[in-house]
């Protein structure tokens, strides 16, 4: 049944809205609304194609019109519970992270797309073209742009660090 196999492919959705939002509670919401497209719209999946490529472009495509119809943009700010590691061993551990979630958010929206699908979802370049609806030879370009541009923010911050 096909609202199974959507159920079992949650995780990866919700870690795909987490890099696109960078909100638990925003990740969530748009989660909840492509899982509602998806079962509303269920008899538009073509059978025997790619379950997983399809969701994502519904969760692409639901966060491109919660873009479009917010006023204000949200402010990037470090959850209440990034605090609570601080003098832990992780704490390094913990500050990395945090240094790549930032770059990640300096990136362009196409260039955060790119990274979440490929390098974070692990999608093969031609599904992650095909979700995106962009050619394979662009996508390619998109991240190794990203992949600069993420490069260049971390040494920009360890510069700036130490």
């Amino acid at each position: 049944m096909l609202a199974n196999e959507i159920a079992a492919l949650l995780p990866r959705m919700r870690r795909f809205a987490r890099s696109l939002t960078f909100h638990r509670e925003d990740a969530d919401d748009l989660v909840q609304v492509a899982m509602e497209r998806a079962l509303g719209r269920s008899e538009q999946y073509t059978e025997g194609t790619r379950l997983d490529s399809w969701l994502f472009r519904i969760v692409r495509n639901a966060w491109i019109d919660e873009v479009r119809s917010r006023v204000r943009r949200d402010a990037l700010f470090a959850p209440e519970e990034e605090g609570e590691h601080v003098g832990h061993d992780a704490a390094e551990a913990q500050q990395q992270r945090m240094a790549v979630q930032k770059a990640v958010s300096l990136l362009s929206e196409e260039h955060r797309m790119v990274v979440a699908l490929v390098l974070v979802d692990g999608l093969p370049y031609k599904e992650a073209a095909e979700v995106l609806e962009i050619p394979i030879g662009t996508l390619t370009s998109r991240l190794a742009r990203a992949r600069d541009a993420l490069q260049k923010l971390l040494l920009d911050e360890t510069r700036t660090v130490a």
